[in-house]
């Protein structure tokens, strides 16, 4: 290929640093449109993700009910028991009780109400109520005078009788103020039945086997969901990136040639590879988490407040304050992230600049300041990247700071609320969790964030290699050459070329005439021409101006397939496949014999180097296994050979072979051309003595064209392009 108005592009590589998009919007809006047709799945996928993240958010408030079901059944009923101590001592401290009192101790009868009256109960009853009137708890009321000022009382749905709530009071008034768990666990054993169902530990398992299978039933919904959108949104990723490469893979076909002059081939493979990976990644993972995180994230600080504002802002608060400490820090870390890319890639040009010229160093005994400087560059490389990773290393320290604060500042405030009545133990259990699922989404958006940054670079980058202009559509031309009954003339009329971007143009009235069975070579120092002129001859750029005729008919009559048809070409560049050596020589033909393969490889020289591999010409071979660039060229002549066409095209095809190879070659070639139309690109032109016509191109015309002698006669260009290579 022609080289010299090739425009030098920027790394595109594998290990590019990352790149923001040069419109953001418009790329996703681009992206967004592509996907139409995967729009179901993914809306699908978005509703679970959706879903999940409301499951999730609802979880925390059923697991504080779980948890306030499993403390009842742990602890004493302290609400019944409170609410039986007050009912109790109200009514003894009533005025109804303090009338009945003064009835029973003025009573001569020993009868009230139907109900026998002792004297000494008559004390007992002074004594208590000394004792009450005083503070002390010491009650002691005789049955008799209970069933008089005591009413039956009931809580939760059990009868409480008057016996029973000064069998109670005796009871309770045996305790201290300060007393121990233990001494009232204790005491409750004595209470009477009635009043130990009320207020002894009772766990409810109905309840909590609800809400547990409640809770299970929720993570279980929570999972599904997620590993339904997980497998659609894979599936959407994985079809979009195989038609994304298919278009890429169509679109290489119909670019024209002018577009890899352009581009390097790097650059269009990252398109193919890392950016296509880069989208689908995005597609798998990100899109969906940037969605369910934004519901989690919004969902859960609802949920806070709606179970309790003063917790909420509390979780808020202090995460906020860990997610600012955390972004002061990890802002200073960008910089020398920044200088690690910089630094990394002047070690690696270092590096690959003396290793391609490792023998100019050691002859020049330059291993010194190489090495000097080599030290001196990992050692920024070194500084810089212990800085990042220090900085970026505390990021997950941070995210456990952050989260550690939270569920101390949960815990201290919720205790203080437990203790005046304001929540109950379970609410600091799910506030615990909506800390989690508070701190979580947060970091999580960042990055999806920053991922969907990649992706529009990405995308855009795509997208534009698939608008690029493509070959102009060849469906309408109807005229078609059968090569095997093609003559073998072609005529070169005036034409004129200039490639997209120079103002001279390359090929500048160019004229010649081929003959059928004419071997046509052309010479010509670099830049002259040459090879854009045989380019043209394929078709592979327009000319400007001018005629190409093949058999008396233009080029621009015959679509590109058909004339790629009509020529073999053998380049100076090699290209084997892995594979066996058969299948590199009879490439993209059919009903090739073996015999007639190895006949080919006879006539070029082959024959011995395949029968000295282990399994002949079913050996295979890979693009870098150890085979010389002479057989490598020996392999693509041997695939030209195959290929039975009227014309042939020669591009410096004996350049990468020794003198000995060479002469084999030639006599291989002379017998190829027999009866073809050749076209023999030469810088050797010793190659090319034997050729029928020889065109000597300079600045895009022919100078002068004629025999190998006739040439030399003249003692012009051609004279002096072969003789210098005589010259010591």
């Amino acid at each position: 290929m022609n080289n010299e108005n090739k425009t030098p592009k920027k790394h595109h590589g594998p290990n590019r640093p990352v790149e923001k998009a040069k419109d953001f919007k418009g790329s996703i809006k681009r992206l967004v449109s592509e996907l139409k047709s995967f729009k179901v799945l993914i809306v699908v996928s978005l509703i679970l993700a959706i879903l999940g993240a409301i499951l999730s958010i609802l979880a925390p408030d059923k697991l504080s009910d779980l948890t306030d079901s499993i403390s009842k059944g742990l602890v004493v009923d302290t609400k019944n028991l409170e609410e039986l101590t007050k009912i109790t001592t109200e009514n003894l401290q009533s005025d109804k009780t303090k009338q009945r009192v003064n009835e029973i101790i003025n009573l001569k009868e020993t009868t009230y109400n139907n109900v026998t009256i002792t004297e000494n109960d008559k004390l007992v009853l002074l004594e208590t109520l000394n004792n009450l009137s005083q503070n002390k708890m010491k009650i002691k009321i005789p049955d008799s005078i209970s069933k008089v000022i005591f009413d039956e009382i009931i809580i939760d749905n059990t009868k409480i009788s008057s016996s029973d709530q000064v069998e109670f009071l005796k009871i309770i008034s045996t305790l201290k103020k300060d007393a121990k768990p233990e001494e009232i666990y204790s005491k409750i054993d004595e209470m009477p039945e009635s009043v130990r169902k009320v207020v002894e530990p009772f766990m409810d398992m109905k309840e909590i086997k609800n809400i547990a299978i409640f809770l299970i039933t929720l993570y279980l919904l929570s999972a599904l969901f997620t590993f339904i959108q997980s497998l659609a949104m894979t599936d959407v990723a994985n079809k979009f990136a195989r038609k994304l490469r298919s278009r890429i893979s169509k679109k290489i076909n119909k670019l024209p040639l002018k577009y890899f002059d352009k581009h390097q081939s790097g650059d269009i493979l990252s398109r193919v590879t890392n950016d296509v990976d880069t989208i689908a990644q995005t597609m798998n993972h990100s899109l969906a988490t940037l969605v369910s995180s934004v519901t989690l994230f919004i969902g859960t600080i609802i949920m806070m407040f709606v179970t309790n504002y003063i917790m909420a802002i509390t979780a808020i608060v202090s995460s906020l304050i860990g997610f600012i400490f955390m972004g002061k820090v990890l802002s200073k870390s960008q910089k020398y992230f920044v200088l690690r890319q910089k630094h990394l890639g002047d070690l690696n040009g270092h590096i690959e600049e003396v290793y391609s010229g490792l023998n100019v160093v050691k002859v020049y005994n330059g291993k010194e300041e190489a090495n000097k400087k080599f030290d001196e560059l990992n050692k920024n490389l070194c500084l810089a990247n212990r800085k990042s990773q220090f900085l970026s290393g505390l990021m997950m320290p941070m995210m456990g700071f952050i989260g550690n604060l939270g569920y101390v500042a949960v815990c201290i405030v919720g205790a203080l609320l437990v203790m005046n009545d304001h929540i109950t133990f379970g609410v600091i259990v799910a506030f615990i969790t909506y800390v989690r699922l508070f701190t979580s989404p947060l970091s999580q958006i960042a990055q999806a964030l920053n991922t969907l940054q990649s992706t529009a670079a990405a995308s855009e980058r795509v997208f534009e290699f698939l608008d690029e202009e493509e070959l102009e559509d060849e469906t309408h031309i109807k005229t078609y050459l059968n090569k095997d009954e093609v003559e073998g003339n072609i005529e070169f009329d005036n034409v004129t070329f200039t490639y997209d971007g120079n103002e001279a143009p390359t090929i500048k009235g160019f004229s010649a005439k081929a003959l059928k069975g004419q071997k046509i070579a052309i010479v010509g120092p670099t830049g002259a021409g040459k090879t854009t002129m045989v380019n043209l001859l394929m078709k592979f750029y327009n000319i400007n101006s001018g005629d190409i005729k093949i058999d008396g008919i233009s080029t621009k009559e015959l679509t590109r397939e058909n004339i790629h048809e009509l020529f073999t070409m053998v380049l100076q560049d090699t290209w084997v496949f892995e594979g066996t050596i058969k299948e590199n020589i009879i490439y993209n033909r059919e009903n090739v014999s073996d015999e007639k393969v190895k006949e080919v490889c006879k006539t070029v020289g082959l024959d011995h180097f395949i029968r000295t591999l282990p399994n002949g010409y079913n050996s295979n071979i890979k693009e870098n296994d150890s085979i010389s660039a002479g057989q490598r060229q020996l392999l693509t002549i041997a695939r030209g050979m195959i290929e039975d066409a009227p014309f042939l095209i020669l591009d410096e095809a004996t350049s990468n072979v020794d003198t000995r190879t060479e002469e084999l070659v030639q006599k291989a070639m002379d017998k190829l051309t027999e009866g073809r139309t050749s076209f023999i690109i030469a810088h050797r032109l010793s190659t090319i003595k034997n050729a029928d016509l020889i065109l000597v191109m300079k600045d895009g015309n022919i100078i002068e064209q004629g025999n190998h002698n006739e040439l030399l006669d003249k003692n012009g260009f051609y004279a002096e392009l072969y003789n210098s290579q005589f010259e010591l």
